[in-house]
């Protein structure tokens, strides 16, 4: 009799099939499980090795470890500080299911000096050996030489993971079942993974230790899944930025993990000198650490150290599972050195993998983020022009992204497996699946809020519906035009109405790139909106934007001083070098009150005397802004930001007010400046320092001033102060200070209740100082009573992030001015957001 398999498990047949020809073809010995102590309590961090190699592994926090090798082993042995060491024969060379419990041993507790699972600082030859990599880090390495150079070759690659029966049989995948046939299994893991995007570049790096540039000339790049998504591949390469192990803290993910070969890491690990063997014919120590406290951004691993240099040979790391983290499971990094002429070391091989998932749980699905980077053909002492490292504007070379399969064959630094090359076949055919394509335009809708219709673009979606106290609830709808990523030109405008007030508003931009070299661009725009004009203290000329406090759902009081605006812009572009924006442009606006019997925004107009509630300005202005640090994809006239909140930004303006010119009103001169600086302070998080100052010399009225910003919303606004009011201080001159530190977990994680909350700790500071000239109090006909924080106001806060790893709580207090008309001396405010 023929039995005929139901077409649901044609494809997990097919896969567990692939999964078993691979296990025999690939990894002759696979092994995994748990180890215990004698109490049935898991052993974190214990040693899990196969006896004879240097091949191992190390248990993860909740003692599970996974171990795989291209050889067949016969047995595997489990060490720990303090326990008997148990060799364990394989019966089979795959089985997954060990628990394996150790035993106390005294001896070893008498021999090295252990306390609660930590290894003595005193007499442990690991750290006498540690002390002398510390010692000779700047022999080793490019370091050594003036100039450098080498090719290297990087294979980026995303895949879905923990793949089972169930996600196979799922809705999500119907009608796409055949990708499941191009699964494998990750070595590091044990767990089944699906490609589902790689991206390949090779390049050539050039380097001066004398003036400390670096530069890279890509000479190809090739990817598939999102072919033509480059702010997708520039965002995950700005995830696995380059580490050197040998630095005090390790950075990526926006957090500074601990590492454990700086000299940081004596005081965050445990050290153990495990063995001594020839590793590519030079004798090396193999050195195992781990944390000495949970809750920390630390990893678990070991290391080789060559006996003669002290020089890195081999290391794994791990992140530690309970490390405050979000969104990402596991971390696994290995790096690998060469050794040229018996003293120099230089690394040939760095592989970094992330783990993303929702949670934590061992059973939990996501997704791996790999790098692969190999390094060749290292060269010394080449010196180059004075402006060879100058970096163009524009260095998009079309060329790069289209070289043949011939020339890939030829420059790999590493041969594509079997499984690799038939990613891009399977990823080719998913493109023109119906289904995928419907999937991946919602993905693309949350990620840029607009929605895609041929070549224009709906939204932004998220801006669709608003509220504040002169318009009532708000009604928004608007687009963009979109051919790609790289348009020279683009337009873009909304149409919004009020309910309350019964009234439209728009907003109408363009903007063409006239040359990519300069980046030399033109701009002009109109709007005639509502607006809330003490939202921010340096001015921006953006037709298209619009301040929450202008359109914020709950607020705290009456939100009723709004500004009915009438703004035209023009301007011009270009960048000289990269990352330094020269702009020179002109506006014509007309500013009055939107709520005429609540808000009024009159002066005094002496020529000829009378009192105006409505001012007609033009203005010319300068400006430049230097952002060394910031990376940017696409090379149309708009680019896409990848690492925000990561460099600092410098900022300066220079405004003229032209009396008479198109009916303006006033002649005056404004000066401004801004400056951010985030810092990284080690493993104690990180501090983002802002100072804004500026002057207007001259007699204007309230419309022109500069208003200190308050906060009127439940809502963080950025610049402004939380416990002041809308229009509580004007100014004509102002200096403010911002402090905000996220220490991100550090103390939270040594409190025991708040260790697996993964919350953050915040605090702030901010201050102004500013005045007002007898002049412009002179003509002040408002309903807004002048006052400048002479006295310097200044509020703190202290606040917890990552609640439900979203939500941001922050509780502010005045330090001064509380007896002020309705002062708040406490405010509540909050923000939502998506970070590592």
């Amino acid at each position: 009799m023929t039995h005929t398999q139901p077409a649901r498990y044609k494809h997990l047949i097919s896969i567990l099939t692939v999964l078993f020809m691979g296990s025999i073809a690939f990894a002759q010995t696979k092994v995994g499980g748990v180890v215990y102590d004698k109490d049935g309590v898991t052993v974190p961090f214990a040693n899990v090795v196969f006896p004879g190699s240097y091949e191992g592994t190390i248990t993860n926090d909740d003692g599970r470890f996974y171990l795989q090798s291209e050889k067949t082993y016969e047995q595997i042995e489990v060490s720990f500080v303090g326990y008997k060491t148990q060799t364990i024969e394989l019966e089979s060379k795959v089985k997954l299911d060990f628990n394996i419990t150790l035993q106390d041993d005294q001896a070893e507790l008498d021999a090295v000096v252990v306390y609660a699972g930590k290894t003595s600082k005193k007499n442990n030859p690991a750290l006498d050996i540690l002390r002398k990599v510390w010692e000779n880090r700047r022999k080793n390495g490019l370091d050594q030489f003036k100039q450098y150079q080498y090719e290297k070759y990087e294979k980026l690659e995303f895949d879905l993971n923990t793949i089972d029966s169930a996600m196979i049989n799922s809705n999500l995948f119907k009608g796409m079942e055949f990708i499941f046939d191009y699964a494998d299994t990750s070595a590091v893991t044990g767990k089944t993974y699906l490609p589902i995007f790689i991206n390949e570049s090779l390049a050539t790096v050039y380097g001066d230790n004398v003036s400390n540039k670096e530069k890279t000339n890509v000479k190809a790049n090739k990817n598939s899944g999102f072919s033509n998504n480059q702010t997708i591949i520039a965002f995950v390469k700005d995830l696995y930025t380059d580490i050197d192990v040998y630095e005090r803290y390790l950075k990526f993910f926006d957090k500074s993990f601990t590492s454990p070969v700086g000299k940081s890491g004596i005081d965050t690990y445990n050290y153990v000198l495990r063995d001594t063997a020839v590793v590519d014919g030079v004798r090396s120590f193999n050195i195992v650490y781990y944390p000495r406290r949970k809750g920390e951004l630390t990893f678990k691993g070991d290391f080789w150290v060559a006996d003669s240099t002290y020089a890195i040979k081999e290391i794994n790391m791990q992140a530690t599972k309970s490390a405050n983290i979000n969104w990402v499971k596991d971390i696994y990094i290995e790096q690998e050195y060469t050794v040229l002429d018996d003293s120099l070391f230089l690394i040939t091989r760095d592989y970094f993998m992330s783990d993303f998932a929702l949670n934590k749980d061992e059973d939990s699905k996501g997704l791996y983020g790999k790098r692969t980077t190999l390094f060749d053909q290292y060269q010394f002492d080449i010196e180059k022009p004075d402006d060879f490292y100058r970096r163009r504007v524009n260095d998009y070379d079309p060329e790069i992204y289209d070289r043949s399969e011939a020339y890939w064959d030829e420059n790999r630094l590493e041969k594509l497996n079997k499984d690799e090359k038939q990613v891009y076949t399977m990823l080719d055919t998913l493109k023109q699946n119906k289904k995928f394509n419907r999937i991946y335009n919602i993905g693309s809708i949350l990620a840029t809020g607009y929605y895609e219709v041929d070549n224009f673009d709906l939204g932004p979606v998220f801006s669709v519906f608003g509220f504040n106290d002169v318009e009532g609830w708000r009604i928004r709808a608007g687009g963009r035009t979109y051919f790609d990523s790289n348009d020279p030109w683009r337009l873009e405008g909304y149409v919004a109405y009020g309910l309350r007030d019964d009234q439209f508003k728009y907003g109408i931009s363009g903007k063409y790139l006239l040359d990519k070299k300069s980046r030399l661009t033109i701009s002009a725009g109109n709007r005639r909106d509502i607006e809330q004009l003490a939202a921010s203290l340096t001015s921006t000329n953006d037709v298209l934007g619009r301040s929450l406090a202008s359109s914020a759902l709950i607020s705290t009081g009456n939100n009723g001083r709004l500004s009915s605006i009438n703004l035209s812009t023009l301007g011009l572009s270009f960048e000289p070098l990269y990352n330094l924006e020269f702009r020179i442009g002109g506006t014509y606006r007309t500013i009055k009150s939107a709520n005429p019997e609540f808000f009024s925004l009159d002066y005094l107009n002496r020529e000829p005397l009378s009192i105006e509630g409505e001012v007609q300005q033009t203005d010319l202005s300068f400006s430049t802004t230097f952002t060394p640090g910031r990376k940017t994809s696409n090379y149309g006239v708009d680019r896409t930001l990848i690492n925000a909140g990561e460099y600092p930004i410098l900022f300066a303006n220079y405004t003229r007010g032209v009396k008479g010119l198109i009916d303006s009103d006033f002649e005056y001169d404004r000066v401004q400046f801004y400056y951010s600086q985030p810092l990284q302070v080690g493993a104690f998080g990180r501090l983002t320092a802002r100072v804004e100052a500026g002057k207007t010399f001259g007699t204007v009225p309230l419309a022109l001033l500069d208003v200190i910003p308050g906060n009127q919303t439940y809502f963080n606004i950025s610049g402004a102060f939380n416990t002041m009011n809308f229009y509580e201080f004007v100014t004509d001159e102002y200096v403010t200070l911002h402090l905000d530190h996220n220490f991100n977990g550090r103390i939270f994680s040594r409190i025991p209740g708040l260790q697996q909350l993964d919350l953050r700790e915040l605090i702030g500071f901010k201050a102004v100082y500013g005045t007002i000239s007898d002049d412009n109090i002179a003509i002040n006909r408002s309903s807004i009573n002048y006052r400048a924080p002479e006295e310097v106001y200044y509020e703190y806060s202290f606040g917890i992030g990552n609640i439900f790893r979203i939500l941001r709580l922050d509780v502010s207090f005045r330090g001064n001015y509380n007896s002020l008309p309705d002062a708040r001396n406490v405010a509540l405010t909050g923000s939502f957001g998506f970070s590592f």
